[in-house]
């Protein structure tokens, strides 16, 4: 259990799919292991996400000294691990279906971004559901939509962004390098 978090309820539901990720990724190792650059990309975005679940994404203390830096009308720090999900994600998922699926060439590229959209849409569709299914309080804690309608189309272009912005680095990587990224 997570130390004082800000709500333990949202805490709970926020950690659901963070936590049956870690139990995949577990229970699969022994068939399928991510280079350690992978490793490392989802660690990234599993402590950016505990950040968010510790403190409510929408009060994350981080994204209040932006929202008040940048003088923007909600805490950013939602949206910020939107993007993250895509640009640290798409790398271990595109190592996932080039190793597995055997994915080469332009589709090593779509593929995972494709990905990333469609697990972004899949995750508002969950929490829009589970939102419903709880306590109107809880559920407006676990969406954060803080006031804003578009939500869910802007998290989910925050995401698609990252991951455009990242599997642009990996290509550029690999054709300046000449060698494969996935190592």
């Amino acid at each position: 259990m997570a130390v004082s978090p800000v709500d333990r309820g949202d805490w709970f539901l926020e950690n659901l799919m963070a936590l049956s990720a870690v139990a995949i990724l577990l229970a699969t190792y022994r068939r399928f292991q991510f280079s350690t650059a992978a490793y490392v990309l989802i660690t990234a975005f599993l402590a950016l996400h505990a950040i968010g679940a510790h403190y409510t994404y929408a009060q994350v203390p981080f994204g209040f000294w932006l929202q008040h830096s940048f003088r923007l009308s909600r805490n950013p720090f939602d949206r910020l691990v939107h993007f993250a999900y895509g640009f640290l994600l798409v790398y271990p998922l595109r190592e996932l279906l080039r190793r597995l699926a055997g994915v080469k060439g332009f589709w090593s590229y779509y593929l995972p971004v494709s990905g990333i959209l469609a697990q972004g849409g899949l995750f508002e569709v969950i929490e829009a559901a589970v939102a419903q299914s709880v306590s109107p309080e809880l559920g407006a804690a676990y969406l954060g939509t803080q006031g804003d309608e578009w939500d869910a189309q802007k998290d989910m272009m925050a995401a698609l962004a990252g991951a455009v912005i990242m599997a642009g680095l990996i290509w550029l990587v690999e054709r300046l390098g000449g060698a494969s990224a996935e190592t």
